[in-house]
């Protein structure tokens, strides 16, 4: 007799990927990491094998004898391979409810389950850290996006994929605006900052100017420009006004989508939790989080702010057994071993 897994929960970001496979009574049969999932960048199949090499490794992991996900790209329910029920992924690069119609759409089609539902992965930020699926999930990391949920099934959202959908935030962007204020201030277009000096001087050069043409050149890759949000937050944290005005206006984004989120879902002058997800908010930078906590205060002053500690595959875990109809002590026995 084969394995039955009730859920398989599935988190993927950019970089990295979680598998839990999750038996009826909320036990974890197995889990496994795999890449990141970026179908923008190598197309939807080439993700989804991502996905399934991550998958094949936790059927692997099961007891008994188990077939290759990878290989055939299906889970079939026969024999001593594990009967699958749902499939809860929750994607990064699902932005939009098209585009998770039609990554669902992808997943059903490599058979892997009786039933899919894919949601964007700041769902499963939000759910890993409430006992039910009520309230708004702000996550700030290379991007910045937020999410809020109800019982019912209505939901809040925005597009989040970048300034054309009204975007200002996260790591890669607040990086991006320290560099524009540290070159004004060097040739003297802008105010003075130290962020001149400091942003440069991370990489160990002497000016911006040799940072500006190290990065266009590629001595530096971009994608190192990560790096210098930490030390935004510092120059900030020293007492620099632009740095701090940065730091302020982070702040703020974040209020204004979770104040939005709680409104449309009429929590906005209910208990209702608000959490703080992703790299930059996780980080639990003083002068970011308790102006977070300040402004919501005078918002929503209900509402329970607090970072997120519980892993995203867990939120995706939990969706699936909201889905299966599981009883309250399945959620509780699933949340307990992740505690």
């Amino acid at each position: 007799m084969g394995v039955n897994v009730s859920v398989v929960a599935i988190d993927a970001g950019n970089s990295k990927t979680d598998v839990a496979l999750i038996g009826a009574d909320g036990t974890v049969l197995s889990t496994a990491r795999g890449g990141g999932f970026q179908p923008p960048y190598v197309g939807v199949e080439a993700a989804l094998d991502v996905l399934a090499g991550a998958l094949d490794e936790a059927l692997a992991a099961l007891p008994g004898p188990v077939g290759s996900v990878g290989s055939v790209r299906s889970v079939p329910s026969v024999g001593s391979v594990p009967s699958v029920g749902h499939v809860s992924a929750c994607l990064a690069n699902a932005d939009l409810p098209v585009e998770e119609a039609e990554l669902a759409e992808a997943l059903e089609a490599r058979g892997w389950g009786t039933s899919v539902q894919v949601r964007n992965d700041t769902f499963a930020i939000l759910r890993a850290g409430v006992d039910e699926p009520r309230g708004v999930a702000v996550v700030c990391g290379a991007g910045i996006n937020c999410v809020g949920m109800v019982p019912d099934g209505r939901t809040a959202r925005f597009p989040a994929i970048g300034r054309i959908s009204g975007d200002w935030g996260g790591g890669a962007g607040l990086a991006e605006e320290a560099l524009w204020f540290a070159a004004r201030a060097e040739d003297g277009r802008g105010e003075p900052t130290e962020l001149a000096r400091v942003l440069p001087g991370h990489f160990g050069l002497d000016s911006m100017y040799a940072l500006i043409e190290a990065l266009h050149r590629g001595t530096i890759p971009l994608t190192r420009r990560h790096e210098l949000t930490p030390v935004l937050f510092a120059t900030a944290l020293a007492g620099d006004p632009v740095a701090g005005a940065l730091v302020e206006r982070l702040a703020q984004e974040v209020v204004a989508m979770a104040s939005v989120a709680l409104t449309r879902l009429g929590l906005l002058e209910e208990e209702a939790p608000v959490l703080l997800g992703g790299s930059v908010l996780a980080a639990r930078h003083p002068q970011l989080n308790d102006r977070i906590a300040e402004l919501l205060a005078a918002r929503a002053p209900k509402a329970e702010v607090r970072v997120v500690s519980e892993p995203p595959v867990l939120g995706a875990a939990l969706l699936g057994l909201d889905v299966t109809g599981a009883a309250p002590e399945v959620h509780r026995r699933l949340r307990e071993q992740y505690a």
